[in-house]
């Protein structure tokens, strides 16, 4: 599996915004223009086009699960439309502006608002004739809805978790506390524990503060949240200051590695993190990172559920979804798409196909029938959903918001370089991230 976040430029972040007369189109394109979503599926033939990004590998899995489908509907052809990640949204973009977009479209969170609230995403609640979710936790589901509207299905799911290496805790004879108990004391603890074990060769963690379900989960325990519902930033900026000083505190007591040390690998591939290359016993990771993370290791990792969870009033841990199904406002075949979309999202046969390739399935029960199949990290990746204790979903990631991350690290690089005070960074930036919101 590849690294489930991704890190955007401004400029991708900024193309989702639009230019003035894109953004026009998409606003006027609306629910118009398109088919009825509740009607029958023509007895004629019917072309749907299909747009997703990834790998080689994803375009001929994808393509096999066309091949299953178009064979069970003869009268439908999928006109697939496949692209790499920074050419997607180029693409995408220039479509739905043009009032030509695909019909069923491979969406990201971070973008799911821009395009929902320009009208350009069916409420596939208008589908339910033909797109059941039925077998969908209704927080997963909520993962891809704004206000009462459905707007994308989910793939697949993963959760913010703790990595960590066994054989590490092995060789230095550190043990864990319980998981279930643990907390963000408990944490600074044994990290220290680690470090002084090893000489200094191994650091106890990774430091946070470089996406946001770090942050996410800092503030859900902390009774708060990033966004409002309405889609303004919520986070007070007192909740935030201490999630970087506890960073600060991991860094000085050489329980995390050094500032320098610390944004050399957060801008670095996967494999080149302090997990993967057996620097750091413990890191944050997104549960569906294991396999990856464990093939570079070449060691046993393991893992963790969220320190701080039994302490706090409410739960930090959450659903992320990998990415989603939706479907084109101005599609003229929406039954058809909807049907599609059902296929892919409930059907054995495209499980089978797929894998986790677009993550651990969302599909309660297509997760069970496929965990036994799954690799031995991948069996824990899905496992670890049904450990977990999950929270309501945050807010959809408002518009004007997808260069969250972007602002997120560079902040974070201020504190730890002792360029801003965790007070006047957290200030900063819930300034600078409500003023993009407020641009869009």
């Amino acid at each position: 599996m590849k690294r489930f976040t991704h890190r955007f430029s401004r400029r991708e972040a900024l193309l989702m915004g639009l230019s003035l007369s894109a953004g026009a189109a998409l606003a006027a394109c609306g629910g118009s223009g398109g088919g009825d979503a509740g009607g029958e599926i023509s007895d004629k033939p019917v072309t749907l086009r299909f747009t997703w990004w990834g790998s080689d590998a994803r375009h001929k899995r994808t393509q096999q699960v066309i091949d299953a489908f178009t064979k069970a509907h003869p009268t439908i052809t999928i006109k697939g439309e496949f692209k790499d990640w920074n050419g997607y949204w180029d693409a995408l973009a220039t479509t739905v502006a043009a009032n030509d977009a695909p019909d069923v479209i491979q969406m990201d969170e971070l973008y799911l608002a821009s395009y929902a609230e320009r009208g350009a995403l069916l409420d596939l609640k208008t589908a339910d004739k033909h797109l059941t979710t039925a077998d969908f936790d209704t927080k997963a589901l909520a993962t891809g809805a704004i206000g009462d509207k459905q707007y994308g299905v989910p793939t697949g799911l993963a959760a913010y978790s703790f990595v960590a290496n066994t054989d590490l805790l092995d060789k230095y004879q550190v043990t864990l506390p319980d998981d279930a108990t643990w907390s963000w004391d408990d944490l600074k603890t044994v990290a220290a524990q680690i470090s002084k074990a090893s000489g200094g060769k191994v650091t106890g963690t990774q430091s946070l503060g470089f996406d946001i379900g770090g942050v996410n989960v800092w503030a859900r325990q902390h009774g708060a949240t990033l966004y409002s519902p309405e889609g303004k930033v919520a986070l007070p900026p007192d909740v935030l200051a201490s999630f970087w000083q506890f960073q600060l505190d991991l860094a000085k007591d050489g329980s995390a590695p050094q500032a320098s040390v610390t944004v050399e690998r957060a801008g670095a591939a996967l494999d080149q993190s302090g997990t993967a290359t057996n620097a750091s016993a413990l890191g944050t990771w997104w549960n569906s990172q294991l396999t990856s993370l464990a093939a570079a290791s070449g060691q046993k990792l393991k893992l963790l559920k969220l320190p701080g969870e039994s302490q706090a009033t409410t739960p930090g841990a959450y659903y992320k979804p990998s990415m989603f199904w939706s479907v084109s406002s101005r599609s003229k075949q929406p039954a058809e798409a909807a049907l599609f979309v059902d296929f892919l999202a409930n059907s054995e046969a495209a499980a089978e196909i797929l894998q986790t390739d677009r993550g651990v399935p969302a599909n309660t029960k297509i997760r069970s029938a496929l965990v036994p199949k799954l690799t031995a990290t991948d069996k824990a990746a899905a496992e670890y959903l049904d450990a977990i204790k999950v929270g309501d979903s945050p807010r959809v990631t408002p518009k004007g918001a997808s260069d969250v991350e972007q602002i997120l690290k560079r902040y974070t690089e201020d504190v730890l370089f002792a360029r801003k005070t965790p007070a006047d960074a957290a200030t900063g930036f819930v300034k600078e991230l409500q003023a993009a919101i407020d641009a869009a």
